[in-house]
Parts: structure tokens; sequence; C-alpha cells
């Protein structure tokens, strides 16, 4: 079974993946509040972009979360997610960025980060985004949708690398999809997060500079 999505929807209208995970996120934030879940780390108060060319990635799945962290002025922050992980990823033309305003004297920095070019791609394994904003050209092969997130690894029969654990801010008996593999194509994202257990970037090159410089 292939289950295919093209186009650049923007990640509150992608409805298979997103819509669910919204409601999903809801009754996570219920269950913080009644104290039944503990918070994630806390993640910093700047997003960061992504693109990349394609990722083939197999042991895909995708569930609802949330990122407790700060605001660059210091204050607490709550960031709904869908976290995107595989079992292992290839990425071609990865550019990652994220732009620290207000800098004295100089205003915007920017970071930007390029790997994966030259025809050798950027690979990592169990691999996890907290996305917040997607489009791509998705191709999805043999896919489950409607799986209850801590059923998505291994241990339970699943497809993908199981859930992060630990205090992850997430629901193991919310919605989730898996799939055996996936392609994307075209990728452009917003997020607040990346965990890998490796996480290999060939032709790394970085860059520090004034102004803002994002990958898109």
């Amino acid at each position: 079974m292939e289950s295919q999505v093209r186009g650049g929807t923007r990640w509150k209208r992608f409805a298979v993946v997103m819509v669910p995970s919204v409601a999903a996120t809801a009754c996570i934030g219920v269950a913080l509040a009644q104290g039944a879940l503990a918070a994630s780390f806390s993640v910093s108060g700047q997003s960061f972009k992504v693109t990349a060319d394609q990722l083939n990635g197999t042991g895909f799945a995708q569930y609802g979360a949330l990122d407790s962290g700060y605001n660059l002025d210091g204050s607490k922050s709550l960031h709904p997610v869908a976290v995107s992980s595989f079992k292992s990823a290839s990425i071609t033309n990865m550019c990652q960025s994220v732009v620290t305003p207000n800098i004295p004297l100089l205003g915007s920095v920017s970071l930007v980060l390029k790997a994966g070019g030259s025809g050798t791609p950027v690979e990592a394994s169990n691999l996890y985004i907290d996305v917040e904003d997607l489009s791509a050209d998705a191709v999805f092969h043999n896919i489950d949708i409607g799986v209850a997130a801590g059923n998505t690894g291994a241990d339970k029969g699943g497809k993908g690398p199981g859930m992060k654990g630990g205090s992850e801010a997430a629901n193991p008996y919310g919605f989730a999809q898996q799939a055996e593999s996936a392609e994307l194509t075209n990728v452009k994202q917003t997020a607040w997060a990346t965990t890998a257990g490796t996480f290999k970037l060939s032709g790394l090159k970085m860059s520090v500079s004034a102004g803002t410089h994002e990958c898109y």
C-alpha cells in the first residue's frame, strides 16, 4: 500500500498527519495540568528551519507531543509539535538555519549549516524531529493511520523506532501513524528540536553572519 501527499501544505492544514495530532496534544495539555505527564527537556526560545532536496527514511512513525521551554526573554512557553521519527534516514542537500534577533550593534545574526551535498547524503539513525510546520511531496509505503503512539516501536510490533521515552510530554495512547518507509522531496520545515542516535554530516559547512539569512 502507498499513500502519496503532494504540495506545499502547512501543518495546520496537513490533515492526515496533523489534525489528529492537534487533538492529541490537547489531551496531553490536560494530562500535564493534572501532573500525569512529566515535561520534556526544555527547548530554546528559537525554532530553526530545515530544507532538503530529499529525505528517504525507513521505520517511520509520527505522533503528537508538547515541547516545553523558554522564550528569549526567559519566560516559559509550550509548543505543540508532531514528532516525526525514523529508524534510519538519508538526507540529500540539507540546510539548517537559526536566526538570533536583537543582538546589540548587529541586529539579527544567522547561523547556517549545510551538509549532504556532492553525492554523499547526511545519514542518521533513530532520528526524531519535533516539527511545527512542514511542506513536502511525500510517499509512504505500507502506512497505518490511527495507531496508538506507544505501539509504534518494534517492541510492540510497530514499524518505527518507538517514542522517545523518558520525560517526553506525549501520550502513548494518543493518535499516531507509521509506515515501513517514507520518501519526502522538496522538504521545508520549521522545528523546535532534533535528536538522533547517530548523525553523520558529510561535507559539513557552517557560517555565521549578520542579518537574516535563512534556508527558506
